[in-house]
């Protein structure tokens, strides 16, 4: 069972992304941290191996990492990537968040309510 999920336009992004940076073997780091309107936000970065800590999940030949720390917030969460005419951006879509701010970059859950800063 996959716990976070790349669609196929996620992760062709994200493998374009770690190629241009010399990093075709590289891993998409999807994290939580403190902070933002509703006191959770997404980070993504690329990184060039996984840690102990880390889950792997792998979806279209694009491995994702996530600290089992986070996994308790982000558990069957979906990152798609989608074009418009103004440009593109990844979406998150997790079934988790209980509030999300108006951007959808914040979060909190049922559980975990992070640490808020004053907007």
């Amino acid at each position: 069972m996959s716990r976070v999920t790349l669609t196929k336009a996620a992760a062709d992004k994200v493998r374009t992304m770690l190629e241009d940076n010399n990093m075709q073997d590289g891993y998409l780091r999807f994290k939580v941290e403190g902070g933002g309107c509703t006191g959770l936000t997404y980070g993504m970065a690329a990184e060039e191996e996984p840690t102990e800590r880390d889950l792997v999940f792998t979806h279209h030949g694009v491995s994702v990492l996530v600290d089992k720390f986070d996994i308790g917030v982000v558990d069957g969460t979906t990152i798609d990537f989608k074009e418009s005419l103004l440009g593109g951006g990844f979406t998150i879509d997790n079934p988790l968040a209980s509030v999300a701010c108006g951007c959808g970059a914040s979060f909190r859950t049922k559980t975990n309510k992070g640490t808020p800063e004053q907007c």
